[in-house]
């Protein structure tokens, strides 16, 4: 029966990210394990950076974003002779098994340690909605809400000068945060990998039938990596009715307060994660499905086809129809 349990960040952090930490420590000290923190993600196993900790390790901490326990990425990880150094510094350490929150990158991480005698658990944290093994990740509510309240304050001052705003919004090719967010804020256009620009002219032409119709203010969101917002922006200023202005809301998406809903679902995926390693199951993700927890092997989570949610461009074509 493990006795000792790691658990690092890894990858990007994303606000919720301690919660899932505290979740994990208080299931695994009520189980009577001894809990250890893991220093700058994979890294940190490296360089041995760890520490034990008891119950009110950060619960200070659950109120805050990013993750205190530090994240870093380290891409040499994919190497064997790198992971052997992990596996012995938490040989030595006595850590039996690991808890680890990150994307996709850092799940793979996680397998091949299990595969090499450290049990792990992975838990997707990650703002960009972009683990297809669960309905939704740690740090997405929380920046769906931060690109909410941000569309809402650029529509006050566009509405202010009759202006466009063209938004780009995060994602990392995943484009759940842009859409999303377009239905939350009323957007009037949205534009991602799978809903992408294919006619300027017909929407050139419909954003002059709004302005001519008295509309005070249009708003455009674009995931990222999918075309030049400031292009876009002087594009729409020289060639319609209305003059616009680009935001990249960037970095700010991925700070601030965890939502409740976040720290909820994160603290049940930490605990939820110390109760397989208890049952000797390692080489797991965990996600939710209709709001219950389950977990998959990891290999099979990385197979699995994004979820397009079609459906919400369907929604967001139709109220925008006129």
């Amino acid at each position: 029966m493990v006795k000792k349990i790691g658990i690092l960040t890894s990858g990007g952090d994303a606000p919720g990210m301690n919660g899932a930490v505290i979740g994990a420590i208080k299931a695994g000290i009520a189980l009577d394990k001894e809990m250890y923190v893991v220093y700058d993600g994979y890294k940190g196993l490296i360089e041995n950076n760890f520490k034990k900790v008891n119950a009110s390790f950060i619960e200070d901490k659950l109120s805050s974003g990013g993750t205190v326990i530090k994240t870093a990425r380290l891409p040499e990880f994919k190497e064997e002779s790198v992971r052997k150094v992990a596996v012995e510094n938490l040989k030595k350490e006595g850590i039996e098994a690991l808890i680890v929150i990150g994307g996709d990158g850092s799940y793979m991480g996680a397998k091949k340690l299990s595969e090499m005698g450290i049990n792990c658990v992975g838990l997707p944290g990650t703002i960009d909605n972009d683990i297809a093994s669960s309905d939704i990740t740690i740090g997405f509510d929380t920046a769906l809400n931060t690109v909410v309240e941000a569309v809402d304050r650029i529509r006050d001052t566009m509405t202010s000068h009759n202006r466009c705003a063209v938004i780009e919004i995060m994602g990392n090719n995943c484009p759940d945060l842009a859409i999303y967010g377009a239905i939350a804020c009323d957007a009037d256009e949205v534009f991602t990998i799978d809903h992408p620009l294919t006619d300027k002219e017909a929407l050139f032409k419909k954003m002059d039938e709004k302005k001519k119709s008295g509309q005070e203010a249009y708003i455009i969101m674009v995931a990222e990596k999918l075309l030049d917002v400031e292009a876009l922006a002087k594009e729409i200023s020289s060639s319609t009715l209305w003059e616009a202005r680009h935001t990249i809301l960037g970095h700010i998406q991925r700070g601030g307060k965890p939502t409740a809903m976040e720290r909820v679902n994160a603290i049940r995926m930490g605990a939820y994660a110390v109760e397989l390693l208890e049952k000797g199951i390692g080489g797991v993700c965990v996600g939710f499905e209709n709001n219950e927890l389950r977990h998959i092997d990891i290999y099979e989570a990385l197979e699995l086809p994004r979820n397009k949610h079609m459906e919400l461009y369907e929604l967001h074509d139709l109220v925008n129809r006129k």
